[in-house]
């Protein structure tokens, strides 16, 4: 078997180091295709392996034609919107993400980046504290759960709203749950997207919904870009001086913001939220363990195309 890693952001040398530990102490084939400037590298690379392990790089249909011998992606990290699913499921592929592995990483950024925006981007004049601050949490899974617990030991006080957690996970925590997103923001100081991007969450974090903020709010966004809709963030910005946005993923629009609304929007120079030496190793590792389980022992697990 060959398990090609193909990373145009490529892992620390620990990490691949660790990662050939796995695959050849497994018997199999290990290929590297790193810091590749045209997709067409990935196209040639990719067609006489049987695995291919990823980061921020795209599973397109082309990929999936080209791996004619392709049995299992391997997205390092949480995220799976850069794997064209549908392609990979029509032909036999099974898709998995590392849920968890970037986890810590996210959410010390999530924490950071509020504690940023509310000392004004550590620039001169007086800012504020989190201590005692209100703080919705829009989903609640791995990075969620940890953003909450952060935000406790500063003394925040944490709420959360995720229809899919189930309501032990919230008990345990010691977070309340609220029933609504409308009232996550109406009700909450600072709130940290966790959504992943789906049909149902593109562009939902609307003018609608975000301006039910209360007076000062911060949203600050480690999730997608796609969850935000645009459009109707400039314009709250504008209505709203009082609110501020803080994002790992830099909008589409993000000149214009900055041009626009100058410390009130921060986003970071390309996302950051894994970008630090243990999640690159950590995520690394589980998706080699992984890909070795899955030709070992047919584990499927953590599979997202089911």
């Amino acid at each position: 078997m060959k398990i090609l890693v193909a990373t145009e952001k490529p892992f620390a040398k620990a990490a691949v180091d660790g990662i050939r530990n796995i695959v050849e102490g497994a018997g199999y084939e290990l290929a590297l295709l790193e810091k590749y400037a045209d997709a067409a590298d990935l196209l040639k690379a990719v067609a006489n392996a049987d695995a291919l392990i990823i980061r921020s790089d795209k599973v397109t249909p082309a990929v999936v034609e080209a791996g004619r011998k392709l049995k299992i992606v391997v997205r390092a990290g949480a995220g799976y919107d850069n794997v064209d699913l549908p392609s990979c499921t029509a032909k036999g592929i099974v898709v998995m993400n590392t849920p968890g592995q970037n986890s810590n990483a996210v959410a010390e950024l999530a924490v950071g980046m509020m504690i940023f925006m509310a000392r004004n981007q550590f620039q001169p004049g007086t800012g504020t504290e989190i201590n005692g601050k209100r703080l919705g949490i829009h989903a609640y899974g791995n990075v969620g759960r940890l953003v909450g617990r952060y935000a406790k030991a500063m003394g925040m006080k944490v709420s959360a709203f995720d229809p899919y957690a189930a309501p032990a996970v919230f008990e345990a925590d010691d977070v309340e749950v609220v029933c609504s997103v409308d009232a996550l923001y109406a009700n909450s100081d600072y709130v940290s997207v966790h959504i992943p991007a789906t049909p149902e969450t593109k562009k939902s974090l609307n003018y609608d919904l975000l301006s039910k903020m209360p007076k000062g709010a911060a949203l600050v966004n480690t999730a997608r870009k796609e969850v935000i809709d645009e459009e109707g963030l400039i314009r709250l910005l504008a209505d709203r001086p009082d609110l501020k946005y803080a994002t790992d993923i830099a909008a589409d629009a993000q000149v214009e913001l900055n041009e626009k609304f100058g410390s009130r929007v921060f986003a970071t120079a390309k996302k950051m939220g894994a970008e630090t030496a243990e999640a690159n190793i950590n995520a690394g590792l589980a998706a080699a363990r992984q890909v070795v389980e899955f030709f070992r022992k047919g584990e499927t697990r953590f599979q997202v195309n089911k």
